[in-house]
């Protein structure tokens, strides 16, 4: 059983090998644009260069309707959404646009997951299956080509109205409302080979503040700032323009509410070590089940007791007298009490017989002399069944009486 169940546990294993081999490559790349993911699609990349530039970067991980009480300072701030995983809807777009609605504060906003906020800029995301080749049209100075741009998944397409009706929320019969400012000048950062643009600068003309817009995440991804000239774009346009910027991390599943165990579950669901351990947990579980007690009552054991010497005896002499071999057990019986009594001299000396002829010169008690007289009697041959019990009780009485 204990082969079996080893073999089973190897066999689990190997498969989960092979399984995870094969989804190795998925599962490494988380693709969430996080600044906190070090992978190819994070972008830890470009928030650890904005530090090294004297940028300084802060993670928000809170709720977003605490943004209202976050104090900026005195320097410039820029909020940074960078294609959030669970995109923003209805009343979370709110705390955005109030803290937004401060002088000198600025929005960066990528990808679809913020297109609720885009909205109400009068922007929305025009998305593509093919990949969009780009060129800048803004370039910074230090970009010397605008050759070898990662391609993006959309574009970005205006709206004509002016105020915007988020529907989403319908189900908690909560409408959210929002209406397109004044924006004092566009200025296109990327555009397709068509002209139409994939990233704008907004400047506003209600607030001292400006937006960026970007169709999707993919400039500011490790990977693109690694392999490309949009590291130097992306950081030109922040580093320099902003004294503080903050990441918006809740939305890619960085809450602050998280816990160990939750981090490991989570992890445990997406590598294949994790799914080796639930199945090895899950052998284990089910050999524990097999090993278990067996249901039903419980079966209450037998004290066991260590026998006397007496009790041998007497369970000798019913097994001799069951076989009638009456006769030898008196015989045993009698060698065994010379042999307790005189020690294994007197047994390569004389025979049981003439030492049991001999005994009356030890005894003393009326007792001990009947026990002897039982036992002679009971030594000529026929003796019947009771008789081998009548021999054990007079070899116990001599036993006694010698002994004491």
């Amino acid at each position: 059983e204990a082969a079996l169940a080893l073999g089973a546990v190897l066999v689990l294993l190997l498969a989960a090998g092979i399984i995870g081999s094969r989804e190795a490559a998925g599962l490494q790349e988380d693709g969430r644009p996080s600044s906190f993911l070090n992978d190819p699609y994070g972008s830890r990349g470009f928030a650890e260069a904005l530090e090294r530039l004297g940028v300084e970067v802060r993670r928000w991980r809170r709720p977003l309707r605490g943004l209202a009480s976050d104090s900026a300072g005195s320097g410039r701030s820029l909020l940074v959404l960078l294609d959030p995983t669970m995109p923003l809807q209805g009343v979370e777009v709110a705390p955005v646009l109030e803290w937004a609605r401060h002088d000198r504060r600025g929005l960066l906003l990528a990808g679809p997951g913020a297109e609720a906020v885009m909205e109400c800029f009068g922007y929305a995301v025009d998305r593509r299956v093919d990949s969009v080749a780009l060129r800048t049209v803004t370039r910074p100075a230090s970009t010397t080509s605008a050759e070898g741009w990662p391609g993006m998944a959309g574009l970005l397409a205006a709206r004509t109205s002016s105020e915007v009706v988020d529907s989403t929320r319908l189900s908690d019969a909560r409408l959210h409302r929002c209406s397109v400012p004044t924006i004092a000048r566009v200025t296109p950062l990327l555009q397709a080979a068509t002209g139409r643009p994939a990233g704008l600068r907004l400047e506003r003309d209600d607030v001292e503040g400006e937006v960026l817009l970007f169709a999707d995440a993919t400039p500011f991804r490790n990977r693109a700032l690694r392999e490309t000239p949009a590291g130097v774009f992306a950081l030109d346009w922040v580093a320099g323009r902003y004294d503080r910027v903050i990441f918006e991390e809740g939305r890619h599943g960085f809450g602050a509410g998280g816990s160990l165990a939750g981090a490991t579950m989570d992890w445990s669901r997406r590598s294949p070590w994790g799914w080796a351990m639930w199945q090895v947990l899950g052998v284990g579980f089910l050999a524990l089940a097999a090993a278990a007690v067996r249901f039903g009552q419980p079966v209450r054991l037998s004290e066991r007791r260590r026998r006397s010497p007496l009790e041998h005896v007497r369970a000798l002499a019913t097994a001799l007298a069951a076989a009638r071999g009456h006769d030898i057990a008196i015989g045993l019986i009698v060698r065994g009490l010379r042999r307790r009594l005189g020690g294994r001299q007197s047994v390569r000396r004389e025979d049981w017989r003439q030492w049991l002829d001999q005994l009356p010169q030890s005894v003393a008690s009326p007792r001990a002399l009947q026990a002897r007289a039982t036992l002679v009697t009971l030594t000529r041959p026929g003796q019947p069944a009771a008789g081998v019990l009548r021999a054990a009780d007079a070899v116990e009485d001599l036993w006694e009486e010698l002994h004491h």
